[in-house]
Parts: C-alpha cells; structure tokens; sequence
C-alpha cells in the first residue's frame, strides 16, 4: 500500500504547498522566509508499507530521514472516491510512522507536524482535523501554506537551538520485544519495550481520544504490572517515548 501519491499534488508533497510562497525555490527546494529565514526542506515522497524491511526504495530512502530535525507528516483527508489509496487520514499516519518506529524508534522522538493535504476537497474533514491538531492545507487554494510554513520555522528553530546544546544524533540499537522498565539516573522511570513504544508513538497524545486509547494498550501490555514489579511508588515519574505521567495517577492505572 503506497502513501505517497504520485500525482503532481501529493507527489513532491510539502514542495508543492510551499511553491504558493513567493520566496520558495522549487530547483533547490530550499526555504528562505521574508525575515531572512532559511531552511532546507526535502520531500519524501513513495514511503511504502515495508520501507523498513527493506521494500520499495528501503533504508537508502529511510536513511535519509535521519538528517531531518523536524518532520512534517502529511495526510490526504480527500474523499474516498479522489485519493489515490483506500487509507484515511489516521491510517496513513499510522503506516508512516510505523515504517518509521521499525526502522529507527529514535526518529519519533523528534518535532513533527501534522498536514491534513487537500483542505480544498473536504471541508468537513479540514475542519475535523484542525480540531484534533491537523493543519488543513491546499495546494490547489493555497489554504493553510503561510501557516505551515511559520509551523515550521519554529519547530526547526526550537530544533536548531537543542542541536547548538549538544549535536543530535541517531543511536542504532534493536528494541526489545518484550516490556522493560529501566530507573533513570534522576530517579524517573523508563518503559521500553517495541510494542510499548509503538502504542504512544502512533497516537496523537493531545488529543483525549487518542491519549485513552494510548492508555488502554498500555494496561494491556502489561506496563501496569510491569512498573510495579519495578518497585514503582506513587508519584514516580514515568516515561515512554514522549509520553510522560506520574505512576499511581487514574488514567494509568
């Protein structure tokens, strides 16, 4: 199943939607803000489900998005009958960082923005999304590319200024399997563990829904017994992935 169309809409993807800004350089594919703000962007276009099994254009695509420090994840919220894939909007962000986790569960750590592409065609949908924290965009209308492209500038700013703290890097390391809780130098706890890791970086923790359902597969996995197995006291300070709560709270336990 591919996620990236291969029409001239959703082919380069982001390069498309930024081309509506005067100050975007569509040969270079490089962002240069009226302030005086420069960015790189690249479009990954044709991620397929397996990329990281090695399908499709396989880790000598995925490599490369290890240099990005912040990713934009677009969707297409089209009508059935107009995309070019049966996948709505959450599936396709699912299989993208899927492929992603699988590949390198360090890259979900990073800034990511959400593009609901193809505004234009579903307003309803639009409105859906930007309610859940989509940014609804149209590179037929140009709807939503001015804000996208301040969406970006900061999350690479904020970025940029981790990076000048200490150099990002990628550690290769397999996940394990199964659920571990590891005590932090300060104190806090760690759950790692593939499937643990997966169940928070699919979801978009600040939406209600999503966190609740986050939640729900981590009581299943056994995170609950497994941090009170660990000698987990109320009020510890527990991580998983991005996902940061205080053990004994209601909504975990």
């Amino acid at each position: 199943r591919q996620l990236a169309s291969k029409d001239e809409n959703l082919a380069r993807g982001l390069a498309g939607l930024l081309q509506h800004d005067p100050s975007f350089d569509p040969e270079h594919f490089f962002l240069s803000a009226k302030t005086a703000y420069e960015m790189v962007v690249t479009a990954f276009a044709g991620l397929i489900e397996g990329a990281a099994e090695g399908r499709g254009l396989g880790h000598d695509f995925l490599r490369h998005i290890e240099r990005a420090r912040v990713l934009v994840i677009m969707a297409d919220i089209a009508p059935p009958e107009a995309r070019m894939y049966e996948a709505d909007r959450d599936e396709q962000e699912a299989v993208l960082l899927g492929e992603l986790l699988d590949y390198r569960s360090e890259l979900l750590e990073r800034a990511k923005i959400r593009v609901a592409a193809r505004a234009d065609l579903a307003p309803e949908a639009a409105a859906e999304a930007a309610r859940e924290g989509w940014l609804p965009v149209s590179g037929v209308t140009g709807e939503g590319t001015s804000e996208l492209i301040g969406a970006m500038r900061r999350a690479v700013e904020e970025a940029r200024e981790v990076g000048d703290e200490h150099e990002a890097y990628v550690v290769h390391r397999p996940e394990p399997e199964g659920i571990r809780v590891e005590r932090e130098v300060d104190g806090s706890l760690r759950v790692v563990g593939r499937e643990a890791l997966r169940a928070v970086a699919l979801s978009d923790l600040t939406n209600p829904g999503a966190l609740a359902e986050a939640q729900r597969r981590l009581k299943k996995l056994g995170v609950n017994k497994a941090l009170g197995r660990a000698g987990a006291k109320p009020g510890d300070l527990v991580h998983i992935g991005a996902m940061s709560f205080e053990y004994g709270d209601d909504d975990i336990q």
